[in-house]
């Protein structure tokens, strides 16, 4: 069984302390980036239903101007059967 020098020890914890503090580092300057692009690309789809739902008003608004189906009134058909 292997046991662990005390360098090997330190060694390590600097790299996790260093690891981590690049993180932090990386973070501060692309999470304002990749935030401020997801609030834009959510104000687009916004404005993309905006106008989808104004065209689509417009459109219930206008009148068209096709003849109404007339359709045949024939009633309920029933099926009798006989009895013996």
């Amino acid at each position: 069984m292997q046991t662990a020098s005390p360098s090997s020890l330190i060694e390590t914890i600097l790299t996790i302390i260093i690891v981590y503090y690049i993180i932090k580092f990386l973070a501060r300057l692309l999470l304002p980036v990749l935030a401020k692009k997801v609030v834009e690309k959510a104000s687009e789809q916004f404005q993309q239903q905006q106008n989808q739902h104004q065209n689509n008003a417009q459109q219930a608004q206008t009148p068209k101007n096709d003849k109404p189906h007339e359709t045949k009134k024939v009633g309920d058909y029933i099926d009798y059967e006989e009895i013996e």
